[in-house]
């Protein structure tokens, strides 16, 4: 007899190990030096998912969509930009590991969770995924442009003169 799931549950099942891999990865990067290359390319290889809106049943109303990003960069990205700092290790800069993103990243998941079910109440599957990959890009275009800034700073204040991952 095959394994079978409510229609819900995979979604959040899979929420759920992808916020678990970015915590690991999180950590895992914490002991590397990073770049601005490593701080950009995550929202660019995100932003490939605006594809789905070439398809009808995802696409949902513009209203819809700014609601959804604005509520992403302003309610979700500004713990991530709190909890995210970097730190210069002898001339090279480091994301200093934080024990509160952690926790911010596990209620920010319990809150995306809980608002994913009640909303898939109201609208279609594809267009609550329309709306929480909004949601998702509207944190962390902000987040990841807060980083951005404050490692460049802290690249000046280094006083190399020069960076070592120039932007294209």
């Amino acid at each position: 007899m095959p394994l079978s799931l409510p229609n819900h549950l995979l979604p959040m099942l899979l929420s759920a190990l992808f916020a678990l891999s970015v915590i690991f990865i999180r950590l895992k990067a914490a002991g590397r030096p990073t770049s601005a290359r490593k701080i950009i390319i995550p929202p660019l290889g995100m932003s490939t998912g605006f594809a789905m809106f070439f398809f009808p049943f995802m696409r949902i109303p513009l209203a819809w969509g700014l609601a959804a990003f604005l509520a992403g960069a302003v309610f979700f990205a500004y713990p991530l930009i709190r909890t995210s700092k970097f730190e210069a290790i002898d001339g090279q800069i480091f994301l200093k590991r934080s024990k509160a993103f952690i926790f911010i990243l596990l209620i920010l998941l319990a809150v995306r969770l809980v608002l994913h079910d009640y909303v898939e109440h109201y609208v279609s599957l594809s267009q609550t995924g329309s709306l929480f990959f909004l949601l998702a890009f509207g944190m962390l275009l902000p987040w990841r442009t807060a980083m951005l800034l404050q490692y460049q700073r802290l690249n000046r204040t280094l006083g190399s003169g020069k960076e070592a991952d120039p932007l294209p």
